[in-house]
């Protein structure tokens, strides 16, 4: 009998950590490319419930991208969600997003419907890679006529909703959503020279326009360090106003979400 208490003390350990390994939230890419604006509202009061999530306002028919890789799942019937989507990780977190677009103009027509390409990228069910476009940010169910925002919620080990602030202000944000698998990306980048030297040509940009996918970001506000590998093309100084292209980027985590030196500068020309 003594011999019981250790080993069920042990399994009882064992259990535990495992749970807690099932429950833990990996960390994340953040879900939505482009500028964003966000604070904690966790758990204030909305009517008669407490808000769950994060609201993300940003520009109507944003990409929302695929935080970490797994399944998507899509919910059409929610009167207050609109359009919402479920993204089932791989780590065992399961995310939703709510009130994904519902207009099939910039303005609040309400004539789309709860389908790929209006709120979805991707079909119903289908298995996605981090940094994959599943949707697009919009004002659907009861935030209709509101400022367009991406209603975000973790629920650790697919169970009750924990508050997102803490991983969404750790997480990198993505320049663009992956392109189509085995295709790179190249980026025109229009903003002011920090700095160049040695350690690359560091800008902060404004603009940005991404080929294959045509997305045009404004306000983006962000400082990029590019690696330099013809110095001979760089004859610009700080403070000079710049259109920079990058070179084609493989669509690795690094590149997509612009960490320093993991984009190339292509050409750039004052102007």
């Amino acid at each position: 009998m003594r011999l019981v208490v250790p080993i069920v003390a042990a399994a009882a350990l064992i259990a535990s950590a495992g749970a807690v390994a099932k429950s833990a939230v990996p960390p994340i890419l953040f879900p939505v490319v482009g500028p964003v604006t966000f604070y904690d509202d966790f758990g204030e009061q909305r009517g008669a419930t407490r808000h769950q999530g994060n609201d993300l306002l940003g520009a109507k028919r944003t990409p929302v991208v695929a935080i970490e890789s797994g399944k998507v799942q899509y919910w059409t019937t929610s009167q207050s969600a609109g359009c919402m989507l479920y993204l089932y990780g791989a780590s065992g977190t399961m995310y939703e997003y709510i009130h994904l677009n519902n207009d099939l103009t910039a303005r609040n027509d309400n004539r789309g419907t709860c389908g790929q390409g209006v709120s979805y990228a991707v079909p119903d069910g289908t298995h996605v890679e981090a940094g994959q476009a599943i949707g697009y940010l919009g004002d659907s169910g009861d935030a209709n006529g509101l400022h367009a925002h991406l209603h975000f919620e973790i629920h650790p080990g697919g169970g009750k909703a924990t508050d997102p602030f803490p991983f969404l202000k750790k997480a990198p944000h993505p320049l663009v959503a992956a392109p189509p698998s085995g295709t790179g990306f190249t980026l025109r980048l229009t903003g002011t020279v920090v700095s160049e030297g040695t350690d690359g040509l560091t800008l902060k940009v404004d603009q940005l326009t991404s080929w294959p996918s045509h997305l045009k970001v404004s306000k983006l506000n962000r400082r990029l360090t590019l690696a330099v590998p013809d110095p001979s093309v760089v004859a610009v100084s700080a403070g000079d106003q710049v259109i920079a292209w990058t070179m084609p980027a493989p669509a690795t985590m690094q590149a997509m979400t612009g960490a320093p030196g993991a984009l190339s500068l292509d050409r750039v020309q004052v102007g």
